[in-house]
This record gives C-alpha cells, structure tokens and sequence, in this order.
C-alpha cells in the first residue's frame, strides 16, 4: 500500500489540533503545525525506549484534526453503505490502525521544513488549503482537502503531486472488495496490522 514517496516526509501536516471553532481552514489547520514539530522535537520523546509514549502523544494529536470515519467511509464508497453501524465504527477503528503503523515512523523521521500558506479555497462545508514545505531543498505542494463539523475543520484527505490519500487506498481496497467482498477486506487489514504489531 504504496504512496507517493513524498507524502511521508509531510504526512504531520494534515493534523488539525485547534479546539475553537473558527470560519477559516487555515486557521484550524495552523495550530496543528506546531503540536506535532514540537512532538517530534522533544528531546524526552527521542529514543526507541519512549517510543510507545511518543506514538501515543502524536495520535493523540492526529485524533484531535483527523477525520478518520469521513475519510474511512469515502475509502469503502458504497460498501460503507452495505454494513451497519458497529461494523463501520470497527472498519474506521481498524484503518486509524493502518496509518499509525504505516505512517508514524515515517512521521518520526521528518528533518523539518519550511511552511508556507499558499491559497485557502472553501465551498459550502468543504475547503481546500494549500501549503507550500520544503524538503530537502525541494519544495512540494500540498494540498489538504477538509470539512467542517459541528466544531471546527478538520482534514479527511490529502493531495500529494496529484496523489490523493483516501483514492489511493480505495484503487487498492476496491480489487480485494471484489475478490474477498467486505470481510475478507477486514481479514487482510487485520492481517497487516498483526503483522506491523509483531515486527515491532
């Protein structure tokens, strides 16, 4: 379940962490920024003996911004519709698994960059905010596709060089959908998720 090699020195940046409800995206999405470098930073945090408390501290933070049940729900399209309440609140307990354990270590790595904001564009509901980082001395746009709650905005998806997280992953779920219908979907997840578990 591959994505574009970019999006793990950046992935932090999708996270939301403002508790007060604002009109602006950017604004939502700011406070975010500055949890997770300060995360990633803490010197107490560094090593692989604090590692638990460390991953621990930065879902916290990912939980707060992180539409995992939007962004789980557009992942299984119609499918989503076809399973009732308990076992959709599984499947997005399941997928949040997914991504801490492909993406926090990679999040643990980022080197640091520069932050720009480039452009906030919002119809309705939905928002989009570009921002500019620089990485390695390349600067890569990104693009955070967001929502509003009853609270805040928050980040259902991100765009990377045309590389749309939540499509990437229902491409790949829709031919096991297909093959191994819902369960067998769950069944493969739980799979890799068992799998991160034990190679740690």
């Amino acid at each position: 379940m591959k994505l574009s090699a970019h999006l793990f020195c950046i992935l932090f940046l999708v996270f939301s962490t403002s508790v007060f409800a604002s009109d602006s995206p950017t604004e939502d999405l700011k406070p975010a920024l500055t949890s997770l470098v300060r995360l990633l930073g803490d010197e107490s945090l560094k090593g692989e003996e604090k590692k638990v408390e460390r991953r621990a501290q930065i879902m916290v933070a990912i939980k707060k911004g992180f539409d995992f049940k939007e962004m789980s729900r557009r992942v299984l399209g119609k499918t989503w519709r076809k399973i009732d309440t308990a076992e959709q609140e599984n499947f997005t307990t399941i997928m949040t698994k997914l991504l801490e354990n492909v993406y926090v270590g990679k999040l643990e790595n980022y080197s640091g960059g520069d932050i720009e904001y480039v452009e906030e564009t919002v119809k309705g509901d939905r928002a989009q905010v570009t921002t500019m980082i620089e990485h390695n001395g390349v600067k890569l746009p990104v693009h955070y596709i967001m929502r509003k709650n009853s609270e805040k905005w928050v980040v259902y998806d991100i765009n990377i060089e045309g590389v749309s997280l939540v499509r990437n992953y229902q491409q790949q779920f829709k031919s096991i959908l297909r093959k191994e219908n819902y369960e067998g979907l769950v069944k493969v997840l739980e799979e890799k998720n068992k799998a991160f578990a034990e190679g740690e």
